[in-house]
């Protein structure tokens, strides 16, 4: 009996101790180590014992400012370069671009009037050219007036007459309205005292900033145009008061330069 009891209280002292180490206390330490092994100071060691990367970047050190010249020294250089240029002969062009090249110093040479060294067969050629539209000009005298018309056999408009005047004689087109050919740009503006035989006479009938009538000077004051339905072709004066108030400009469509 005694041994039975001894037994049994040997079980319960067993399953007492087995109980007591599964109880929470050891989670708590558990989570207790856990905490202290989280602390700062152990982080700060834990840092210390880690290899301290070195950067291999190299920085880049500040380049010196480049010594610039002053801005005075800048214009000297410059302006010396454009005396350069302007002593150096001028470039020599080929093929289309030496035509574009005779075209705009012909239209910026000033005035058209300007004495040129011609050959005598392109003279005579000039001059032959300037008999031809002024007898095709004179040869219209008497006929009507007709809106739109650019034909001997029907008349002429003020342009029409102008047109067919100088149409196949230069190199070219010729517009075909009055305030369209106050606007050419292959003709020269000429002033008044610069007139010849030959220049187109603008003039403004209608108040408007634009040509809308046009004559062909014939020299000593004259002009021939084709006035206005109703009236034919003829010769009027530069000097009538009508034509002084009207008048707004010239320009030169044949030269020896632009004829064919």
């Amino acid at each position: 009996m005694r041994l039975l009891i001894t037994l049994l209280m040997l079980a319960f002292a067993q399953l007492f101790m087995s109980v007591a180490h599964a109880s929470p206390h050891a989670a708590v330490k558990a989570d207790h180590h856990k905490a202290d092994s989280a602390t700062p100071a152990r982080e700060d060691d834990r840092r210390k014992r880690r290899p301290v990367k070195t950067s291999t970047r190299k920085v880049k050190e500040a380049s010196p400012a480049k010594n610039r010249p002053p801005l005075a020294k800048k214009f000297k250089l410059r302006k010396k370069a454009q005396t350069v240029a302007a002593t150096l002969p001028p470039k020599k062009r080929y093929g289309r671009h030496r035509l574009r090249n005779q075209e705009a110093e012909a239209l910026t040479s000033g005035s058209a009037s300007a004495p040129l060294k011609l050959s005598k067969a392109h003279r005579a050629r000039y001059q032959k050219a300037r008999e031809t539209a002024m007898s095709k000009l004179m040869n219209q005298l008497g006929k009507p007036y007709l809106w739109g018309g650019t034909s001997p056999k029907t008349g002429f408009d003020c342009s029409g007459l102008v047109w067919y005047a100088y149409k196949d004689l230069v190199k070219f087109k010729i517009p075909r309205t009055a305030n369209e050919m106050y606007h050419l740009r292959d003709a020269a503006s000429i002033k008044r005292n610069e007139l010849e035989k030959g220049d187109l006479v603008f003039f403004s009938i209608n108040g408007r900033a634009s040509a809308d009538h046009v004559g062909v000077y014939l020299g000593n004051g004259k002009f021939i145009q084709s006035p206005r339905t109703g009236k034919d072709i003829q010769v009027s004066m530069l000097s009538e008061d009508y034509w002084e108030q009207h008048y707004v400009g010239a320009r030169r469509v044949m030269t020896p330069k632009t004829i064919r």
